[in-house]
């Protein structure tokens, strides 16, 4: 392979034919196709990346960006065949992840694609005739399903995913909006449009359910789960350019008080109709992108204008919040047409603080949401993303020698100046005119650019393009600069002129060529130039006497470019025939093949060492020389069309040795300066130094007078300080001696106390002995009752264990038994384990497969799971961004805070001008009051001509409806006379149709008669005439019955609408009634759910009550068996009252039996109410939770 490597260094250019052209990869970087090739470029610091297309690729068709920014879907058409290339955009270079190019559907193209909310499906439309819609889980290359969404072969624009929902789909094209779900493995319609069908040109999803839609007749739909919610109309809004509304401030002279209408005649022509007709299509603004952001959408509204909706408040639709248009190009022809260009995109970055877009004309727009949104007073203006680019194809391109700069010409009639080293525009400058060729001077300072009617030399400025010479040159395809600079050569058909550039003269005309010259270029030295043509000719021309001196013509090629080595040796030449040429002294040493494509420009390096080329199919070939037979060369993506126009930049020594000399100079002048300076500032510093010692001296005595002041100070303070010391002393003597007073005084204060206490505490323990007595009789006879209650429990422990022993040892004899028949068992089981083990190991394989693609499962989620860290610290971002943004607005409010104290303050003013007013109001009614008087019989007379004024507006009023009338009467009856023509024009064409079908059908069966001594060929001729004009005539018949079909099934449709509408008033009815019975129910419940609570809390209380009874039967018992000791303890302690209450035996027996009673009649009512509920039906609603239950997790 070749060792020359060529690299992108950047794009002047933009295409807008790829749909959804604009993608934010983040808040700064964008992406957009240019060439054959798509652009990362970042806003702010200008640079650009390159992700190139497919080899072999006729263009990109559309884009898609993921919703997590990870990857972008690329249409393209590769050798007629459609494909998408996705790409991973988070590596550096960009990786081409998945390609989709082998598909089970017919399909031509994809007109676009969309990825789901979360990147793992991909959906794409093919164009029409096949407008197939299919759905991929893409990175399994697996296609999930295909519909077909149109029959009629209607144009399709646009395809998304619903933003929260993997299976919903949304389709808009020309009378088609389609809502499909992904179910059960197919895409099924889940609406169906109503009225009349309109060309609905692009979408955007608002939330899950909603969509908005907008037609090329500048409506917008809001659509709900497939229902239309609302619509609005958006007009024409014409702003007056600055020349109109200069001329609408002046003020006309001949312009009178009153306006009398023009009269109207009741003749309407039918030039005004149509030109009317014409003006309304006009108006009508095209909706062609909508895109959605968090406060509501934006959309195009006609040429250069794109609006801003917001939620309103009051109902569900949106409201109009904001306009916004494309500037007006003040270096165009027609600055008020210049921003008239339709909006082919619109994007939103990810936090919402841009708005780009980009245009038919392949311009792009920037604008900052947050200065939109601060200065709302005013209109909202766009900024080009960086400078304008070529609007058409470009015809013409030469490279500066001595600059970095690139002129460039147009089909858009603009000639732009570009700069390689900064990247951007120079200037540039709009015609009358198409340029078709153009020559850079190497000084760089002009253009020779070539027009239809003139060949124009042009003076470049620091601002402007001036024209100051022209040339009768018509028609001048190609021009080229000598080397040198002062000649340049002009074609003109198949003649070179050659003129001077310092006296302008036509030195030379150059003939020979039988066709149009493609290409002219300059020897290194200027004296040679060597030609190509369509005639197969190449030329080498002699310009000190204007004769060939070599020339090679090959008929059979057309030529289309020509280049000629550093040592005007060889001539290269490369032509429609495929193959490099190498000329040399009239004849072809070499020809190179080009492997299937065609040459369509060729440049050589100045070194001579390499050869570039342009070709057919859009790129750059690179080899070295000599030319390789072999495919050794390296191919670069460039266009998506063919090159037409190829430079090298020079890098010549003479502009580096200028340079060197120019920087030696400047270098040389600043040594000088730099002297000088240091010379100065050594003076200077040497002054303040001398000017700084005797300061210092200065200083220093002031600082020894200080000291000895300060030592005088100090010697005063000692003195001052003794003293004080010494009165501190003396009293603070006598303030201790009457502090020990009050010490001895507190200490006998103490002495009391203390004695005091010991008191209390000796008849405290007294006290304390006593209750410990007491008590210890009370636990001492609780013991006893204790120790015989032991006593009672071991004897029973005893009978137990003897128990225990008993059973254990029948236990064991039965499970040796046992143990015996488990084996026999256990070794049957032992056998048929080992069997299935075998199995199971077969089926352990299997699973370890499953088990690891589980795996590669798990690792798929777990970059999900990085993906939406990512997404979240975006997120985070955007959050940050809409805190700078509340910051903002609350500066806003005290802005207008301030204004409206400002207004407040002209209001009072206005009020004291008012009162003033008033005064002056009172003198002016008097005045009117007596005028009043004066006037009273002219009002007379004026009401009297009032009135004969109404009866003639009367009969005009008359006179204009019929008018009306007969104006509708003849647009009827021409619409009826357009719909005859029409059928006339159909009848009359199809009458040809047939008599064209009947002369072929003649013709053919005129030839097949002269076949009739040859069998073979007169049954294949007559087979031929079968299939061509029987098969059509049954098409025809086959799309009648499609025809009959979709009328039925329109029928039908119609059918079932009404019978489903019927339907749901019918349940919405029995839904009331049942409503009805429920709420009825559920009152019942809740009373029935109060009694049993009120039944619960009565059980509640009879259980305590049986509890405390029978705690107190229990120690009856006790004491009959104990009389001794529970007489003692009677006399101990004092019993209960409630105990005293319940000593005799039989009043215990019975209120325990009444108690019994009461239970179980509570029981049965519990049962009754238990069952009554069970056969009630269940209530939607819940019931209060019942009380029992809280009470049992109480006593829990």
């Amino acid at each position: 392979m070749s060792v020359i490597v060529a690299q992108s260094l950047h794009i002047f250019g933009f295409q807008s034919r790829v749909a959804n052209n604009i993608c934010f990869f983040d808040e700064q970087i964008i992406v957009y196709p240019a060439g054959n090739c798509c652009v990362k470029y970042h806003i702010e610091q200008k640079w650009q990346k390159f992700i190139p297309g497919s080899e072999k690729s006729q263009g990109m068709l559309a884009l898609a960006i993921s919703p997590n920014r990870r990857y972008l879907a690329i249409s393209e058409t590769m050798l007629d065949k459609p494909t998408i290339t996705i790409y991973e955009l988070s590596s550096v270079p960009c990786k081409k992840r998945k390609i989709l190019n082998t598909f089970d559907f017919p399909v031509q193209e994809f007109v676009s694609l969309g990825f789901s909310p979360d990147s793992k499906y991909l959906v794409a439309q093919t164009g029409p005739p096949e407008s197939n819609l299919a759905y991929w889980m893409w990175e399994k290359q697996r296609t999930m399903a295909i519909i077909k969404v149109d029959v009629q072969n209607s144009p399709l624009y646009q395809v998304s995913f619903n933003p929260q929902d993997n299976t919903q789909v949304c389709v808009t094209g020309y009378g088609i909006f389609k809502l499909f779900r992904y179910t059960e493995g197919t895409l099924k319609q889940t609406n169906f449009l109503r009225g009349e069908p309109q060309n609905y040109l692009s979408h955007a999803w608002l939330s899950e359910e909603k969509v908005v839609v907008g037609t090329d007749t500048g409506k917008l739909y809001l659509f709900d789960s497939g229902d239309l919610r609302w619509e609005t109309s958006i007009e024409r809004k014409e702003v007056p350019s600055e020349t109109e509304k200069d001329k609408e401030e002046q003020p006309q002279e001949s312009e009178s008080l009153i306006e009398f209408p023009a009269p109207s005649s009741p003749e309407i022509s039918s030039e005004k109709i149509c030109e009317s007709e014409i003006q309304q299509q006009a108006s009508l603004p095209r909706v062609s992108c909508i895109a959605a952001y968090s406060k509501g959408f934006a959309c195009s509204a006609g040429p250069g204008i794109i609006l801003l909706f917001e939620k309103s408040e009051e109902r569900e639709g949106y409201r109009e919040s904001r306009e916004i248009r494309i500037p007006q190009d003040q270096y165009s022809i027609d600055p008020n047409q210049s921003d008239k260009q339709e909006i082919a995109c619109i994007a939103f970055s990810p936090a919402e603080e841009t708005l780009l877009i980009s245009t038919n004309k392949n311009q792009l727009y920037l604008l900052s949401m947050s200065s939109a949104e601060l200065v709302k007073g005013e209109m909202a203006r766009f900024e080009y993303l960086a400078y304008p680019v070529h609007s058409s194809s470009i015809t013409g391109l030469d490279t500066c020698i001595r600059k970095p700069l690139v002129a460039t010409c147009s089909l858009d009639k603009s000639v732009r100046i570009w700069n390689y080293e900064t990247n951007m525009l120079d200037l540039y400058k709009e015609y009358q005119e198409e340029a078709y060729a153009l020559a850079f001077h190497p000084s760089g300072l002009y253009v020779l650019v070539g027009f239809a009617d003139k060949l124009r030399l042009m003076n470049l400025l620091i601002d402007d393009i001036q024209t100051f010479k022209d040339f009768t040159v018509r028609g001048c395809r190609e021009c080229a600069f000598s080397t040198g600079g002062h000649l340049f050569a002009a074609v003109n058909g198949n003649v070179i002129h050659v003129y001077s550039f310092i006296s302008f003269d036509n030195i030379i005309n150059l003939k020979g060529h039988n066709g149009k010259v493609r290409s002219v270029v300059w020897s290194i030295n200027d004296y040679k130039l060597v030609s190509c043509g369509s005639d197969g000719a190449v030329y080498e021309w002699n310009l000190q006497n204007g004769k060939r001196e070599s020339e090679c013509v090959l008929k059979s090629c057309s030529y289309s470019g020509v280049a000629i080595s550093p040592d005007t040796k060889v001539i290269f030449a490369v032509g429609s025939d495929q193959t490099i040429k190498e000329i040399s002294d009239s004849s072809i040493l070499r020809e190179v093949p080009t492997f299937d494509v065609t040459y369509t420009c060729i440049v050589v390096s100045h070194s001579g060492r390499m050869v570039f080329t342009g070709t057919s199919t859009g790129t750059i070939r690179s080899m070295k020389y000599p030319l390789p037979v072999h495919k050794e060369f390296n191919e670069y993506q460039a266009h998506a069309g063919p090159v037409t126009k190829t430079q090298i930049m020079l890098e010549l020594k003479t502009r580096v040795e200028e340079l060197k000399m120019e920087n030696e100079y400047q270098l040389r002048l600043k040594d000088m300066n730099y002297n000088e300076k240091i010379k100065e500032l050594t003076e200077k510093f040497i002054q303040e130094m001398e000017s700084l010692k005797t300061k210092n001296q200065v200083l220093k005595t002031e600082k020894e007078k200080q000291e000895i002041h300060y030592q005088d100070q100090l010697a005063e303070l000692v003195e001052k300080q003794s003293r004080e010391v010494q009165d501190l002393e003396s009293g603070n003597n006598q303030k201790l001696l009457l502090e020990y007073e009050k010490y001895q005084e507190l200490q006998m204060k103490s002495q009391r106390m203390q004695e005091e206490y010991e008191k209390q505490l000796h008849e405290l323990e007294e006290s304390k002995n006593q209750a410990l007595e007491e008590l210890t009789e009370y636990y001492e006879a609780k013991l006893l009752e204790k120790t015989t209650l032991l006593e009672e429990a071991q004897d029973e422990t005893r009978q137990q264990l003897r128990e225990f022993e008993e059973t254990k040892k029948q236990i064991e004899e039965d499970e040796d038994r046992e143990i015996q028949d488990i084996k026999i068992k256990y070794e049957r089981r032992l056998r048929e384990e080992r069997e299935s083990n075998l199995k199971l190991k077969g089926e352990t394989g299997i699973m370890r497969k499953k088990f690891n693609s589980l795996q590669k499962e798990i690792e798929e989620r777990c970059s999900d799971i990085e993906a939406m860290k990512l997404e979240q610290q975006k997120l985070q971002g955007i959050i940050k961004a809409l805190e700078k943004d509340i910051q903002g607005l609350k500066r806003e409010i005290q802005e207008r805070d301030e204004t409206i104290q400002d207004k407040e303050k002209r209001i009072y003013d206005l009020k004291k001008k008012n009162q003033e007013l008033e005064k002056f109001k009172f003198v002016l009614d008097y005045k009117i009051k007596e005028l009043k008087k004066q006037i009273e019989p002219r009002e007379n007379e004026i009401k009297a001509m009032k009135e004969q004024i109404q009866e003639m507006e009367g009969e005009l009023e008359r006179f204009h409806k019929q008018n009306t009338q007969l104006e509708l009467n003849i647009a009827e009856l021409r619409l009826k006379l357009r719909a005859t023509d029409r059928e006339m024009h159909k009848e009359m064409q199809k009458e040809r149709d047939m008599e064209a079908l009947i002369k072929r059908f003649k013709t053919d069966l005129h030839d097949c008669v002269g076949l009739i001594q040859e069998p073979k060929k007169l049954k294949e001729s007559i087979r031929d005439i079968y299939e061509k004009y029987v098969q059509k005539a049954d098409m025809v018949e086959i799309v009648g019955v499609n025809s009959d079909l979709h009328e039925e099934y329109t029928r039908q449709r119609e059918h079932l609408e009404r019978n489903l509408a019927t339907l749901k008033k019918k349940v919405i009815k029995e839904s009331e009634i049942h409503r009805g019975d429920y709420v009825r129910i559920m009152q019942e419940n809740v009373s029935l759910i109060k009694e049993i609570n009120e039944l619960r809390r009565e059980l509640k209380v009879t259980r305590t009550q049986i509890h405390d009874l029978q705690s107190a039967l229990n120690l009856l018992q006790k004491r009959k068996k104990q009389p001794g000791q529970s007489t003692d303890l009677s006399a101990d302690r004092q019993p209960s009252p409630g105990i005293q209450r319940l000593n005799p035996e039989e009043e215990t027996e019975r209120i325990i039996e009444i108690q019994r009673i009461e239970l179980k009649h509570l029981r049965e009512q519990m049962q009754g109410q238990e069952t009554a509920l069970a056969l009630r039906p269940v209530s939607g609603a819940k019931l209060p939770m019942l009380e029992m239950q809280k009470s049992g997790s109480q006593l829990h």
